[in-house]
């Protein structure tokens, strides 16, 4: 039984993204970060060219069911700083993704085993309800619901690396 408890405690695993953090709170949130999953982490940090000044990072990290929860609850309280958290889904339980923005807070979803957002039914049901007749705001509901405004707001950060310098090799001969 304990061996069988042990087991089931380090069934999660996921990815820490930190699109952007001031240089000054980066050893804060490696800190929060391995208090959260209970060993000492170090990311490798890199620049974040989408917003000078700041910094990004990813980390897999692997953990107890719920660590995603608990690592997105223990990040977000930095000012300035803007992070994803993604747990898989395990034995008995669902993938989440958690995204958070200085300016939208944190935003929780559901995830399929291909990391897509799945909106339960009672969510989708309060969006028609909210919605009544009309179009338009079924549509603001259910953007609401899959996290769209955070997804938006994020997306430059993903794509930092697509900033990075490209170097040409060029066969000579």
């Amino acid at each position: 039984m304990a061996e069988q408890l042990t087991r089931a405690t380090r069934a999660a695993r996921g990815v820490l993204f930190v699109h952007s953090s001031p240089r000054a709170i980066c050893p804060h949130l490696e800190w929060a970060a391995g208090r959260t999953l209970g060993v000492p982490v170090n990311f490798d940090w890199q620049e974040q060219p989408v917003l000078r000044g700041s910094m990004r990072a990813e980390f897999v990290w692997e953990g107890a069911q719920g660590d995603g929860a608990r690592l997105a609850s223990a990040l977000r309280g930095w000012d300035h700083v803007r992070f994803e958290v993604s747990e898989d889904p395990g034995p008995g339980s669902d993938g989440a993704r958690w995204m958070h923005t200085p300016a939208l807070g944190i935003h929780f979803a559901q995830t399929d085993s291909a990391g897509n957002a799945v909106v339960p039914e009672d969510r989708v049901r309060y969006a028609m309800e909210l919605a009544g007749h009309d179009p338009l705001e079924l549509h603001r509901e259910l953007r609401l619901a899959l996290g769209q405004a955070w997804d938006d707001e994020l997306e430059p950060f993903r794509h930092a690396s697509d900033f990075a310098p490209v170097v040409w090799m060029h066969q000579v001969g």
